[in-house]
């Protein structure tokens, strides 16, 4: 049975010949294709800085992922370091698009 997973939206598996993992749709390498392929979900491709397109830059942390369809992998770190994962970094997230976007209003 192969081992299967998700990666930024993408459903992957174990390629035990190879010893990587690969997308499950088209078996190209995950280490290879990782930083090009656009997210599952949204289906956008990262920002020039690296965020998740979604996302953006938001005011207030040092990064953040917002977990690709999957709430429960999405997490906020502040600018001191401290972190929060799940469902209420999807809010945090959720409340600073919108301080972010009301300021430019």
């Amino acid at each position: 049975m192969t081992a299967k997973s998700k990666y930024r939206g993408h459903e992957i598996e174990f390629n035990e010949e190879l010893e990587i993992w690969v997308y499950s749709l088209d078996k190209t390498p995950v280490p290879d294709d990782h930083l090009e392929r656009a997210c599952g979900n949204c289906k956008q491709q990262r920002t020039i800085e690296g965020h998740d397109a979604c996302l953006g830059t938001l005011p207030g942390l040092m990064n953040a992922c917002c977990g690709h369809g999957n709430p429960k992998e999405a997490y906020v770190q502040f600018l001191d370091g401290t972190a929060i994962h799940g469902e209420d970094a999807v809010i945090i997230q959720n409340i600073l698009k919108k301080c972010r976007d009301t300021e430019k209003i």
